[in-house]
């Protein structure tokens, strides 16, 4: 793993401009967990990757607090 994001605690849209912001220097496929607790991450995170062209690798979202691990894009 190249970057742990802790955001728990934080409520929309704090989560997703912290981790657009933490990711943007690092490398393109890079991995990233992202740790939450907002119950709107579970949308806001996996359509905000669609829109970057991150890909969401995986989701454990049975209970809070939710982790998302993320493969970073490469330079658009």
């Amino acid at each position: 793993m190249d970057l742990e994001i802790d955001v728990v605690g934080l409520r929309c849209p704090l989560p997703v401009l912290k981790l657009k912001k933490r990711i943007e220097p690092l490398q393109p496929g890079s991995l990233v967990k992202l740790i939450t607790s907002d119950q709107t991450t579970l949308k806001d995170v996996p359509a905000y990757c669609g829109l970057a062209g991150h890909e969401l690798v995986s989701l454990k979202s049975d209970k809070p607090p939710y982790e998302f691990f993320i493969r970073t894009a490469g330079k658009t």
